[in-house]
């Protein structure tokens, strides 16, 4: 999704997406829907070079406001290679999940993301990320909606295909610990998959500008 950034002055394009992420906090689409009210989460920034793109905040992060601020983000780190004061530098990485505020729980988890917010927001927000190089797909509903037709039969399926999808995007198993015995199971992603990941991320963080 990588375009050119020369369209408009830097400033413009940070006042534009500032306005934007106003309106998107002020949302109140969903809000008969949700348990714990309206709080969405996410960080982005117009020099972001990382997306990430996750299902919807728990219960933790509506609490903190901060994406992954719980046991998933610890893992997702861990694959990256990026400490917390990295991993959260807006100018490096933006957080843009499938739902932006917290579902509510069902019977096996967390509810999916509210089928309102990606119509209402995803394409104009995506739009002001004009320099982001790798985005990263975690889990089901991010695949589905950013790869499409282009997503094999199963999340697995999609995960083991990544290659595909490389290097502008790739699909990636939560990093929830529900997910233990996934990764037990396909030992080939840690062995495979994280170091390519690691190695992009560095190239990435080698030549981003660092913020102000």
């Amino acid at each position: 999704m990588k375009t050119n950034a020369a369209a408009a002055p830097a400033h413009t394009c940070e006042q534009a997406l500032d306005a934007l992420l106003g309106e998107v906090r002020a949302c109140r689409l969903c809000e008969g829907h949700l348990p714990l009210g309206p709080r969405p989460v996410l960080v982005a920034h117009a020099q972001a070079r990382i997306l990430v793109v996750g299902q919807a905040p728990g219960t933790k992060v509506h609490r903190s406001g901060v994406p992954f601020d719980d046991a998933s983000g610890d893992r997702l780190r861990q694959w990256l290679g990026l400490d917390r004061s990295l991993f959260y530098t807006p100018q490096l990485v933006a957080f843009l999940p499938m739902g932006f505020c917290y579902p509510g729980r069902g019977a096996s988890g967390d509810l999916p993301p509210r089928s309102e917010c990606a119509p209402a927001w995803r394409e104009r927000l995506l739009a002001q990320l004009t320099r982001i190089e790798l985005v990263l797909l975690v889990g089901q509903y991010a695949q589905a909606w950013h790869l499409g037709p282009r997503r094999r039969a199963t999340l697995t399926e999609t995960v083991r295909a990544w290659r595909d999808y490389w290097p502008a995007e790739l699909p990636l198993p939560h990093p929830s610990p529900r997910n233990n015995l996934w990764l037990a199971r396909n030992p080939w992603f840690e062995h495979e998959v994280v170091p390519a990941l690691r190695q992009r991320i560095r190239a990435i963080v080698g030549h981003a500008p660092h913020p102000d």
